[in-house]
């Protein structure tokens, strides 16, 4: 833990692989409750992600030492999830509240352990875990769907989603959050490396031996917004079908959440459909209620592809123009210029991230009722419309 807390100081000095060598072989069969097997999850795989990238993309490692890998790849076993950092690590279970009476807020929470970039890195962690807890209402009512959907009760499926739809409102809401508190040239400068993992990575084609564990290389994915859970519980309610390339990344995404998470998005997906019940029931209200769900799950990924062009793809470009220009930068462009060529056009899971963005967002789009009855689109939420006129007018320069 002491090494764990470390990390970032660590790897500035350039001293987190020579104290990782000197670990003794820790032994797990002391963890004995889920949260100490949580927390040592996370803490392996803070150490493990800086251990992997400390000298950014140069001097990239083949073998992770069995000091780390023996014990990561135990507790990784006993959790039912891969020996690599992960949402469910990053954000799910690193954060602390400074007042434990108070109220969650970016005033009142702190990570447990953390990366380099700062308190870019706290805001990024802490933004989303408030993505997540605006999420909550939305996803306890997805029973109340079901049952609904199950005893042919279109008031008690109707209330149920306008809290789903709310709950994807409030989402978004928290989402913008990200603009106050990360940094784009730190994201992508110094964060972004570091939540990547060793599978479609050029970075690292072959994988990572883990020592101890097994002799051929692994290939693992590393941490992506696509291993959060609640996003895969409204697709699966609402009947969003992701088909192709980007079906496959969502379902090969599932094998990174905790196996409760997996089985709970698998138990929505085995129920009669939502979708063929509002179609069947005809309902003025219902199918207004399911078409403000699905325009509110539509802009949600509006959103998110305008927060990927913020801090990826305006960076990406102007790390392009800075190192074709080789002139004398600005201090703040620094990290934007060393950033690892190889993740310009991809996510921290692997994916080409912009195609993938936007084809899942307009798979979302073809849920409505509307697509399926007259082809129309649903109609953008006037918020989302500003957004994109925003958007419009940021610049690479």
């Amino acid at each position: 833990m002491d090494i764990a807390r470390n990390v970032p100081e660590l790897i500035s000095s350039h001293s987190l692989r020579l104290r990782i060598h000197d670990m003794p072989l820790l032994e797990t069969h002391l963890l004995q409750t889920h949260r100490e097997l949580r927390l040592a999850h996370l803490a392996l795989s803070v150490m493990t992600m800086g251990y992997v990238w400390q000298e950014g993309e140069r001097e990239t490692v083949k073998v992770l030492p069995r000091s780390l890998s023996v014990p990561f790849s135990e507790v990784s076993q006993r959790l039912g999830l891969p020996p690599i950092l992960i949402h469910a690590d990053t954000v799910l279970a690193n954060w602390k509240k400074r007042d434990p009476d108070g109220p969650f807020s970016m005033e009142n929470l702190d990570l447990l352990l953390t990366l380099p970039g700062g308190e870019s890195v706290r805001g990024f962690f802490l933004v989303t875990l408030l993505v997540e807890l605006a999420a909550v209402p939305g996803l306890k009512s997805i029973l109340d769907v079901i049952n609904g959907v199950q005893y042919n009760d279109v008031a008690m499926v109707t209330k149920a989603l306008d809290v789903v739809g709310q709950a994807i409102d409030s989402m978004t809401k928290a989402f913008k959050l990200m603009h106050e508190y990360v940094d784009p040239s730190k994201f992508y400068g110094i964060m972004r490396i570091y939540l990547s993992g060793w599978k479609d990575n050029p970075l690292m084609p072959e994988g990572l031996v883990y020592e101890g564990v097994q002799e051929k290389p692994m290939e693992f994915s590393g941490g992506s917004a696509a291993q959060s859970s609640i996003l895969h519980c409204f697709d699966e309610l609402l009947g969003v079908q992701h088909e192709g390339s980007s079906g496959a990344f969502l379902r090969r995404m599932r094998d990174y959440m905790p196996p409760s998470h997996k089985q709970f998005i698998e138990n929505i997906s085995s129920r009669p459909s939502l979708h063929s019940f509002v179609l069947q029931q005809a309902d003025e209200h219902l199918t207004h209620t399911f078409e403000q769900c699905v325009a509110r799950l539509v802009d949600f990924r509006n959103y998110h592809i305008i927060i990927v062009t913020r801090y990826i793809t305006i960076p990406a470009s102007r790390a392009k123009q800075l190192r074709a220009n080789k002139q004398g930068l600005a201090e703040e462009l620094d990290a934007i210029r060393s950033a690892p060529t190889a993740l310009e056009e991809r996510g921290t899971g692997g994916s080409g991230i912009m195609t993938f963005l936007k084809t899942v967002r307009d798979e979302t789009k073809d849920t409505s009722i509307s697509q399926c009855t007259n082809g129309n689109q649903v109609s953008p939420d006037p918020s989302i419309t500003e957004i994109q006129k925003a958007a419009s007018t940021l610049t690479t320069e």
